[in-house]
């Protein structure tokens, strides 16, 4: 049987959005066991007391961790998505007439406060130190890959990396292009074939269809449950993937104490001098298929 349902408008409703969240819900996994009180800390100093209120590091925090674990990358959507979704304003500490941050404070924090305090840096390590107690990273063995991401510079403008390029005032310039014009004080690139005057130090490639400007994510990966252990960003290029590599061995060793006893990746590693440091200098058996 069916009938119209009466709508009934209620002066005040006391709602509680934890009796919203399913039992099973992944969010609620992840928060049991997310710790993000040293994120804050780390950034304690960089939040005034005075004007309009700051917004709390931890909620971009959570914000960002809900956007990697449902694959929304617009953060202009996430702010959307948090605004509208129960779970996400539990997860988030968030009540129902909390306002949601503008997806302008992500960009305008993570080129600012979040780098100067290598903010992420600390949360990985420390989400890293949480899943080592719970000996899911045994450090016998790792792997070592590289993934391509697309940058956000279109062809139309670039040039061409023989040509001179005019870069202006660099204190008139974007925040990438100033970076890559102060790298270039420190080190001697190889010339690229084709540059862009939107970001500089990204590569422009072919490696996975139509050229394209890209970078690489590289990854160091725990052999034992596929735990990434250390990330490194870089240019695509076989040079500079061997290179962060390296880096990020030595970085692992050198906060938490892990070298492996065999190293695994792609034939793209088994260069002469890749596998000279590692066996000679790093003592690593390397584990390159054929």
């Amino acid at each position: 049987m069916m009938g119209r349902q009466e709508t009934k408008r209620e002066l005040f409703v006391l709602i509680s959005l934890n009796e919203y969240v399913p039992e099973d819900h992944l969010l609620r996994a992840v928060d049991h066991y997310l710790d993000l009180s040293e994120f804050r800390e780390n950034l304690a100093q960089s939040y005034s007391h005075t004007g309009r209120p700051s917004v709390d590091p931890e909620l971009m925090a959570r914000m960002l961790i809900i956007g990697y674990c449902y694959g929304i990358r617009s953060e202009r959507r996430l702010c959307e998505e948090v605004g509208m979704n129960l779970a996400y304003r539990w997860f988030c500490r968030l009540g129902l007439k909390d306002k949601v941050p503008d997806h302008s404070s992500f960009s305008k924090n993570r080129h600012g406060r979040f780098r100067d305090h290598d903010a992420f840096r600390q949360l990985f390590d420390s989400v890293l130190r949480g899943c080592m107690a719970e000996g899911l990273v045994q450090g016998e063995g790792f792997a070592t890959d590289a993934s391509m991401i697309k940058a956000n510079a279109q062809r139309q403008r670039s040039c061409s990396g023989d040509s001179a390029i005019d870069w202006g005032d660099p204190e008139q310039a974007s925040r990438p292009v100033r970076e890559y014009l102060a790298a270039l004080e420190q080190a001697n690139p190889v010339p690229a074939k084709r540059s862009t005057l939107t970001d500089p130090a990204a590569t422009w490639t072919a490696a996975a269809g139509p050229a394209i400007f890209a970078y690489s994510t590289n990854y160091l990966i725990d052999l034992k449950v596929g735990m990434i252990v250390d990330v490194e960003a870089s240019a695509v290029n076989k040079i500079a993937e061997v290179e962060s590599t390296k880096t990020m061995i030595n970085r692992v060793e050198e906060k938490f104490a892990i070298k492996p006893q065999r190293l695994v990746g792609d034939t793209n590693y088994g260069v002469a001098a890749m596998l000279g440091w590692l066996v000679d200098e790093k003592k690593i058996a390397p584990h390159v298929p054929v």
